[in-house]
């Protein structure tokens, strides 16, 4: 068996791409757009590792999704927690479950999909990181 990509249903294609790539830095790997099926499909991966996918599914005319077609989340080692943190916050996204241990955090989507980052090493805990309180569901 081997790990093909996971898919995502998406909403709205800008803003999608403008988390998943100038969040959290995914690049696009190909695009697929069906008018008989009225769907397109956009794959992303990180640069340098092309193999871990992920499909972001956009059916045409779609209003949003609630959740009900969501699933767990999407995770992703980075080398620099606080700093992929700080970044999407100047970016205007929650961080949902700050860094607080500098190993673990979570973001989610404009979409609502829950999003894991996971620090690549150990870094020590840190300020303001280790007083934020967690902020809705992740």
């Amino acid at each position: 068996m081997k790990y093909l990509h996971t898919m995502v249903r998406i909403s709205n294609v800008e803003e999608s791409l403008r988390f998943y790539c100038e969040g959290l830095g995914l690049k696009e790997t190909r695009r697929f757009e069906n008018e008989k099926g009225k769907f397109t499909l956009i794959f992303l991966a990180p640069e340098g590792d092309e193999k871990s996918e992920i499909e972001l599914t956009y059916n045409w005319g779609e209003e949003g999704y609630d959740g009900g077609r969501n699933f767990g989340h999407l995770a992703y080692r980075v080398s620099d927690i606080y700093a992929t943190c700080q970044h999407l916050m100047d970016m205007g996204y929650t961080i949902n479950r700050p860094p607080r241990d500098g190993h673990m955090a979570f973001v989610r989507s404009p979409d609502n999909i829950s999003i894991e980052l996971l620090q690549e090493g150990d870094l020590a805990p840190k300020e303001p990181w280790v007083s934020m309180p967690n902020i809705g569901e992740w």
